[in-house]
């Protein structure tokens, strides 16, 4: 079994009868992120972040979010990546020692709960982060019958949601509507951080050519994190917030929410969408 799964033994009642049953929830654990940096004769490790996360993927995670938090900015910034400690709930990840680190930069995360990312977040202006991917502004148009397509792609693929029930999902398709990748999280911002991470650490950003689908709503982070990535079109099966949308438009971004039932809503970007 995954060790994303967890059975447990319950018991399930039914109008006025019970009987016992074992259910499988999905794993949540706590990851810290640590850092090392700093010039060859005065190496730092420094933690740097802990959030609560579906175990697998870690490494795709902690660049995902160093990525999209603006400490890195390409693959050679970065020596390597490894779990550490004997939890296997550490990942350490050593920067080049001629990088320099503005740590500023994460005064906003000093802790990240699975459930909402930006919470407790310093100001709003700390979260505007400028992407060094800009999004592109011409050459890309989808169909509404590709985007009606995608969420019965991603629900056939969410392997640990359908034993779980308890997980949100993050996939990147192609312009033909082909599956490219897709990660499961108790976060939804971790999902689109290991997806993204997954990207950075193959030297495939930026992300330009791709349509983003998640299977929650599209909150003001994981617009943010989309753009820093450089992708387009941002699709999601829930709503959007007030400020995901404001920042959609400020960035040029396509944005469609309630995208489910062979309908959805274009909030910005009507451009790209072949009506």
């Amino acid at each position: 079994m995954s060790t994303a799964v967890f059975p447990t033994p319950i018991r399930l009642v039914k109008a006025d009868s019970s009987l016992l049953l074992e259910d499988r929830l999905a794993v949540e654990e706590p990851l810290e992120i640590r850092l090392e940096y700093g010039p060859e004769a005065s190496r730092v490790r420094k933690s740097i972040s802990i959030t609560m996360r579906t175990p697998g993927h870690d490494p795709e995670l902690a660049c995902g979010f160093l990525f999209t938090e603006g400490l890195l900015a390409e693959r050679a910034e970065m020596l390597r990546v490894e779990p550490c400690g004997p939890s296997g709930n550490v990942t350490r990840v050593d920067l080049s020692p001629d990088l320099p680190v503005d740590l500023a930069r994460l005064e906003r995360h000093f802790y990240t709960s699975s459930s909402c990312g930006v919470c407790g977040k310093a100001s709003i202006d700390a979260l505007r982060i400028q992407s060094r991917f800009p999004v592109a502004s011409q050459g890309l148009c989808v169909t509404p019958s590709l985007i009606h397509s995608l969420p019965a792609a991603l629900r056939s693929s969410q392997e640990v949601f359908e034993s779980t029930g308890g997980l949100h999902a993050s996939a990147l398709f192609s312009l033909e509507g082909k599956l490219l990748s897709l990660r499961e999280d108790v976060g939804r911002h971790n999902a689109l951080d290991k997806v993204i991470g997954a990207a950075f650490l193959a030297g495939e950003l930026p992300l330009s050519n791709c349509i983003l689908l998640v299977s929650g709503r599209a909150s003001f982070e994981l617009v943010q994190k989309a753009a820093m990535a450089g992708i387009s079109v941002f699709a999601a099966v829930g709503a959007p917030s007030s400020l995901a949308v404001e920042l959609a438009r400020e960035c040029g971004m396509t944005l469609l929410g309630f995208v489910r039932d062979q309908r959805f809503n274009i909030y910005s970007g009507e451009e790209r969408v072949k009506l």
